[in-house]
């Protein structure tokens, strides 16, 4: 199966500027939010970096991981750099099963958390362009054996689900099972805790969203006809775990639906004058960190400004947005398997 583009043709160069506009104030937000601590509310600042998690991936992998991409330092340095390099995210949304407010958006009846969202975020040299790459959840990949934290390591498994690493070995055995799977390095590795995002979509204001097809998923808590709708946290959170109600429960209709999401949000946060109001900055810097767990290249607010400040000139319209090749798994036709060479290929461009 071919790599699905989720770039859209845009109409008109004016409507495409406002557009354009959504990471860079996206990238502005959080370095909106540190000034604000750095001035008369210190203690905003105590808050908002106390608010992030964090795991140290690199101390608990070491050296057994693809090479880095090796970079060319810049002729002309510039008297306030920031970085510009390529760059590999991996982007988990953790659904969270457990506690009563998981539980009234949807998490379901079990304990533990799982990684249903995954996507890999290549940042091309120069920052300028961006490739999201999602990795459907029902994937059958060789899990390789992982340590944990308490000690000891997990099994490797072969034909495992691809997000039983997370729900065994937390966000060290899910980048370690990713680099297996696509000899990429993530150089970050950023998780969005889902109740936490529902948090930062109210704070925002909602975000507009235009379905193709009817959805109706009692497990997602989500009902809507065809068409446009301006979504809530709750309703947004459930668009982004909705399966049952498309296509048969199919992982890659969902995921479709959740690259709609990421460029809906990107119009909201272009839409919300975020940088002239610190109040409604606030609330939304509270939300996203209060979210978020990284490894520990990024859990400071300096940290991730930095990445937000190397993002200004990455437009909106440079996204592309694609679903791994896959196939269905012999084994399992309600499994997939990575489609090669198309998904080898794919990752090496990316390396």
């Amino acid at each position: 199966m071919a790599a699905r583009d989720g770039q859209g043709e845009q109409d008109g160069q004016g409507e495409r500027s406002g557009r354009s506009k959504g990471l860079k104030v996206a990238a502005l937000a959080l370095t909106g939010a540190l000034l604000l601590g750095a001035g008369a509310a210190g203690w905003a600042y105590w808050h908002l970096n106390g608010n992030i998690k964090s795991v140290d991936i690199n101390s608990a992998l070491g050296d057994d991981r693809p090479a880095r991409p090796v970079t060319v330092p810049s002729a002309s340095p510039s008297a306030s750099p920031v970085p510009t390099g390529a760059l590999n995210l991996l982007v988990l949304g953790s659904d969270s099963r457990s506690g009563e407010e998981n539980q009234e958006l949807g998490g379901g009846d079990s304990g533990g958390a799982r990684s249903d969202t995954a996507m890999v975020v290549h940042l091309d040299a120069g920052r300028t362009a961006a490739t999201v790459v999602s990795i459907p959840r029902d994937t059958l990949v060789d899990r390789p054996s992982c340590p944990l934290p308490s000690g000891g390591t997990t099994r490797e498994a072969s034909g495992a689900m691809f997000n039983t690493a997370y729900e065994l070995g937390g966000p060290v055995c899910a980048v370690k099972t990713v680099e297996s799977l696509t000899g990429v390095r993530m150089d970050h590795y950023i998780e969005i805790d889902f109740s936490g995002f529902a948090d930062l979509v109210d704070a925002l204001g909602g975000v507009t969203v235009t379905t193709d097809v009817d959805i109706d998923d009692d497990k997602s808590h989500l009902h809507l006809d065809a068409g446009t709708h301006h979504l809530d946290g709750t309703q947004a959170l459930g668009l982004a775990r909705t399966r049952y109600g498309l296509q048969g429960g199919s992982d890659l209709a969902r995921i479709e639906l959740q690259h709609k999401l990421v460029k809906a949000l990107l119009e909201q946060i272009s839409a919300t004058d975020l940088l002239t109001d610190p109040a409604r900055l606030y609330q939304v810097a509270d939300a996203l960190t209060g979210s978020l767990t990284t490894d520990t290249g990024l859990d400071s607010l300096g940290e991730l400004t930095g990445l937000g400040r190397s993002l200004g000139d990455l437009a909106a319209d440079d996204v592309r947005t694609l679903t791994m090749p896959v196939l269905p798994a012999p084994s399992d036709p309600n499994r997939v398997v990575a489609d090669q060479p198309d998904a080898g290929d794919l990752w090496k461009s990316l390396r």
